[in-house]
């Protein structure tokens, strides 16, 4: 059965008052992860990815958009925690991976979130705070593992969803919170990955997209449908790659990825190769959506780092007795 193209879909706020909780991790088991597929906050959460992606077709990062004071404080946190990266050298270290240092950074990212979030929620969202914090926290990788990868990347677009739901940014903000947040996002967690050598989670090796991210090639590749010479083989040409990296995520991200890795570009990074004999970007975007939510969102071992709480919600479905069994069972576990 092919796999069909998502859609956008419309992110209708919260009724207020609401009752906010901490989210918390659901996904253990692949029939957890058939029910969060089912659920009306998977379609809703995916559908909000598309939007995004629609948001920068056939549109430049420094084209103009509409830039609300929110997303000027989002930008400015996002600049406060790569000033942090100066601020806070790399130790020491023999091993490939996992500098220590990452994890004095994390926790002073963590120790000032909630500080961040009360920066732009209004009085009435002040509660929020509880439960978006964790989105954003998890969206920079994991402090004891020292790793990072399109789990993480994925929380951190979840913690942009509930700050739709929170009716925080709206869809005239789409655009620039790709261009203007989650590249700067992008752009730090990069800075991240080379000073604090962050070991890739959950990562395909050569056969997978790529090691830490995935989400910029989705929206970069929107960016470039209809381009009247930039052509998916154009990843090949080095000088449209050395004119039009700052204007364009998905030729960012080849740029990085030819930075950080040794050899051909075919042995290191075949997928990309292959997606360059793609005829256009519009069918390059449409495989890339359908692959995340085969490679990304239909993985245990990836989405069991997912959270819920009231805003991205968990429906139970229909449990079984051997489901109530797997769950005493999980806890126990988790108690030894």
């Amino acid at each position: 059965m092919r796999t069909p193209v998502p859609h956008a879909d419309m992110v209708d706020p919260l009724t207020l008052p609401h009752q906010f909780s901490a989210p918390s991790k659901r996904i253990r088991s692949p029939d957890d992860l058939t029910t969060f597929h089912s659920s009306p906050s998977f379609r809703n959460f995916l559908g909000f990815l598309v939007s995004l992606s629609e948001s920068t077709k056939s549109r430049k990062l420094s084209d103009p958009c509409h830039v609300s004071p929110v997303l000027e404080t989002l930008a400015s946190i996002l600049q406060k925690l790569t000033d942090y990266v100066d601020e806070i050298p790399p130790a020491p270290q023999t091993a490939r991976y996992g500098n220590v240092s990452y994890r004095l950074w994390h926790e002073r990212m963590s120790g000032e979130a909630e500080a961040f979030m009360l920066m732009f929620l209004p009085p009435q969202l002040r509660e929020a705070a509880m439960e978006i914090v964790p989105y954003f926290t998890d969206g920079f990788g994991n402090a004891s593992r020292i790793d990072y990868g399109t789990g993480h990347e994925t929380n951190f677009a979840a913690w942009l969803y509930c700050l739709a739901k929170l009716g925080v940014v709206r869809e005239e903000d789409y655009q620039a919170l790709v261009s203007r947040v989650f590249f700067k996002y992008v752009k730090l967690m990069r800075k991240l990955q080379i000073t604090y050598s962050l070991e890739p989670a959950g990562s395909h090796g050569v056969w997978g997209l790529d090691d830490y991210h995935f989400l910029p090639y989705i929206f970069g590749s929107s960016q470039l449908i209809d381009h009247k010479h930039i052509k998916p083989k154009s990843i090949h040409n080095d000088d449209i790659l050395e004119n039009f990296c700052n204007e364009y995520l998905y030729l960012s991200c080849v740029v990085f990825v030819k930075k950080v890795k040794k050899g051909m570009f075919a042995e290191h990074s075949p997928m990309l190769d292959d997606i360059s004999g793609v005829p256009n970007w519009k069918k390059v975007n449409s495989g890339l959506l359908k692959m995340y939510k085969v490679e990304v969102m239909e993985k245990v071992p990836i989405m069991q780092h997912f959270l819920f709480g009231s805003i991205i919600k968990w429906h139970k479905g229909s449990w079984s007795l051997r489901r109530y069994v797997q769950d005493a069972l999980y806890k126990d576990n988790m108690q030894v």
